[in-house]
């Protein structure tokens, strides 16, 4: 690959020539629609760039690239479930479109057609067994992020440790876990895939503190679904709990009482978005993401004496520029 957009155009002709198809069409076509709603396609491109850093043939990554795109699609169309969103990258979310009972069924089809996919790559028996079992505790550990993300919501204090761990799990280690996992099928010592691992463990935190900040500070053209959604659900995000360290008294006061309600207005989302600013918890997260990129740069320059990653840090450098 000459740039990783090579690589996310390779891999979206893979997607386009391999639908779900089947019957009933409610079971697949949901699968298909949220796929074709876009994305970024960093997980896919991380398994091509990994498996790329050792081996030149990435159409024998294509399965492993589909298969966690597919594995963190599934994710996205249950976590609408669960915090009713209406809108997944400017379009109806899929229980929207059908309703939750297909969203969820179609769902779990999706996870399974993400473990045959690795379990059929064109490689030997132990690599496959060894990327379906990190696969399985990579795939637990989002879960337990993701109920980590809903306990927040009922707590009144959550700490930045806790939010961080709770992200690294929810996101990063899918991130993680994509560019270790082509590394290993391109034949990468247990060195290298492990620095590669905390790679992306670096760049998913980075990545998921600016979602946050996007989340609020955004626009909705250029984000693809509703800016101060994480406000609307009462997320205790990076903003809200530093926020609450630099509030005084009522400004505290103001935002408990936003976060104390349910209720779904643009006046909720102004208020709160204007004590953030207030106490330049903007430029806070936009610290905290600098640090886990720089973090990012310094683990990956103790592969780049004899391994040319290049198109990793390319890729680093548009993320830290993303606006959406």
């Amino acid at each position: 690959m000459e740039t990783y957009k090579h690589g996310i155009h390779a891999y979206l002709e893979y997607q386009k020539q391999h639908p779900f198809t089947g019957k009933p069409g409610e079971l697949y076509d949901p699968a298909n629609y949220i796929l074709s709603l876009g994305g970024k396609r960093i997980r896919p491109v991380l398994v091509l760039l990994g498996y790329g850093l050792f081996k030149s043939d990435i159409e024998n990554a294509m399965p492993l690239a589909h298969a966690v795109e597919v594995f963190h699609n599934f994710t996205l169309m249950h976590d609408d479930i669960m915090d009713r969103a209406e809108v997944r990258r400017g379009e109806p979310t899929v229980h929207q479109k059908w309703n939750d009972n297909i969203a969820i069924l179609s769902g779990d089809m999706m996870l399974v057609k993400a473990y045959a996919a690795i379990m059929g790559l064109k490689t030997d028996d132990a690599t496959k067994v060894s990327l379906s079992q990190e696969f399985g505790r990579m795939a637990e550990e989002v879960c337990v992020g993701q109920q980590f993300d809903m306990n927040f919501e009922d707590k009144s204090s959550v700490g930045k440790d806790e939010y961080l761990e709770m992200i690294k799990l929810k996101t990063s280690v899918l991130l993680a876990y994509s560019l270790k996992a082509g590394a290993k099928l391109g034949g990468a010592s247990s060195e290298d895939q492990n620095t590669l691992y905390e790679y992306g463990l670096n760049i998913g935190l980075a990545f998921q503190v600016m979602d946050d900040y996007l989340d609020t500070f955004g626009t909705a053209e250029n984000f693809g679904k509703r800016i101060g959604g994480d406000i609307l659900e009462n997320k205790k995000t990076l903003l809200w709990i530093e926020a609450q360290k630099r509030a005084n008294k009522e400004q505290k006061e103001a935002l408990n009482l936003w976060y104390a309600t349910t209720v779904q207005t643009q006046t909720k989302i102004d208020e709160v978005t204007k004590v953030f600013k207030s106490l330049n918890v903007d430029q806070y997260a936009q610290n905290i993401m600098n640090q886990y990129f720089e973090k990012a740069d310094d683990i990956i320059n103790a592969l780049s004496n004899r391994i040319d990653t290049k198109i990793l840090k390319e890729l680093a450098s548009d993320l830290k520029q993303r606006q959406s």
